[in-house]
């Protein structure tokens, strides 16, 4: 089943946008901020394109209002985004810098002023760097430190904050930086250690969790983020379709897995043998906790189907496949319908938003006063139809979040890549909304693809 190209969405259907806080606030060691992972990182000669830092990025820390007012003349209401947690502990744990407090206290009251409502994610990949200096994400100190970073947030915006995601993209910072030492900090470790890693963000996840049903309030909902490993059936017959369904579920075991089933499951754990991360006695108690929604970032993913034996196996792209700019972002539209009803039918999720969804190019020229990225608006077209198709079948998902509002840092790629629908001019900080931007005012309005 599918809607016809004219159905609008469920009548209080999210639209929204997204960012990070260190992509795009810059100030990075101003008013008492701690230096981040991603500060170091970007320091270090050949980690970033052409050696670009966070120092400024879109200045938003002091651009702030003027960027909630572009987002209100596009009809975004809703707005995700994350809190820098050396902003708010420099060193991790330690002294709290209430200047960081007071910076997002007035950022919160301008989102208020132009009717954009907060989504606020605690952690998207900014670890101070003094507690990478004493072992990061390997060691369970830094797990202690998250909790009562979480809870200092939550309790010091309770009262503004009905949304929160707990962690953005596990896989980012555990995986991609200390498994194959391409994201900050940029370390390779052994299988045990980057198992331990996972382990500890699923229990910070639990302890961010425990905060907001603590301190957040009645009506404070609470979520993960995950980029869950979704694949696409090459064709969708039973054989396919189970081979996909195969496939996911063993992708994810390690983490929606064991959040899902209340603890690691045998096969999991027979997989990683001696290198089994260590679990305390109540750790699954907070990591199993129940949440009130998943997020899903989807971008991409591969195409699988049913082997001659009837095991999941992937189907290799052809040199000629169309990608975007990001080497690893191709084009895989049906990645929204098959990643959520993946999510749903596996682990029985009840709510599901798409927290990221966009689309990274290197060359988008402001031409005229305009920016035409037709290339993005047909990205954003065929997902969004993808997601109709999926609300159709009774996919519960409940909003949608593009990436990214504007250009911004893009990690490793520094500000080469441009993810955004307003266009930034990084030597003058000028905004520009781009073609798809006008496209998604119109969407938004008509809550209907157009």
């Amino acid at each position: 089943m599918s809607l016809p190209c004219n159905s609008t969405f469920p009548a209080g259907f999210i639209w929204g946008v997204a960012t990070a806080a260190a992509q795009i606030e810059g100030a990075a060691f101003t008013d008492g901020k701690g230096e981040s992972i991603w500060d170091r990182f970007a320091r270090q000669p050949g980690k970033v394109h052409g050696g670009d830092t966070l120092d400024v990025a879109c200045d938003h820390y002091h651009r702030f209002d003027e960027d909630f007012a572009l987002m209100a003349s596009l009809g975004v209401k809703h707005y995700r985004l994350s809190i820098s947690w050396p902003r708010i502990y420099p060193d991790g744990d330690g002294e709290l810098n209430q200047a960081g407090l007071d910076f997002y206290a007035r950022l919160f009251d301008a989102m208020a002023r132009h009717g954009i409502t907060p989504w606020v994610t605690l952690f998207h990949w900014d670890l101070p760097q003094a507690l990478e200096d004493r072992g990061g994400w390997r060691a369970r100190e830094t797990v202690e430190a998250f909790g009562r970073y979480a809870t200092t947030v939550v309790q010091a915006f309770a009262d503004r904050i009905e949304h929160w995601i707990t962690l953005n993209e596990i896989r980012c910072f555990t995986q991609l930086a200390y498994g194959y030492g391409l994201k900050a900090p940029g370390v390779k470790v052994d299988a045990a250690t980057l198992n331990q890693i996972y382990h500890h963000a699923l229990v910070s996840h639990g302890l961010a969790v425990q905060a907001v049903r603590q301190y957040g309030g009645p009506r404070a909902q609470v979520g993960l983020t995950d980029n869950s490993d979704v694949c696409i059936p090459v064709t969708e017959t039973p054989a396919d379709i189970a081979a996909a369904r195969e496939w996911y579920r063993r992708k994810n075991l390690h983490l929606l897995g064991a959040i899902s089933n209340g603890g690691y499951s045998d096969e999991y754990l027979e997989r990683c043998g001696k290198d089994a991360p260590k679990v305390a006695a109540d750790d699954f108690a907070l990591i199993s906790a129940p949440t009130d929604f998943l997020g899903l970032n989807l971008y991409t993913g591969p195409f699988v189907r049913a082997g001659a034996d009837g095991e999941p196996e992937e189907v290799l792209l052809p040199s000629a496949y169309p990608k975007a700019d990001s080497p690893w972002l191709h084009w895989a539209p049906q990645v929204i319908y098959w990643g959520t009803r993946l999510a749903h039918e596996t682990y029985g999720v009840k709510s599901i938003y798409i927290t990221e969804n966009g689309c990274g190019y290197n060359d988008e020229p402001v031409v005229a006063g305009e920016v035409n990225d037709l290339h993005r608006r047909e990205f954003l077209r065929a997902h969004l139809r993808e997601l109709q198709r999926a609300i159709a079948d009774g996919i519960p998902v409940d909003g949608y979040f593009l990436w990214s509002f504007m250009d911004n840092f893009e990690w490793e790629d520094g500000y080469e890549r441009r993810f955004g629908i307003v266009h930034v001019d990084f030597a003058t900080q000028q905004r520009t909304p781009k073609l798809s931007a006008h496209y998604y005012a119109a969407v938004i309005s008509a809550n209907r693809v157009v």
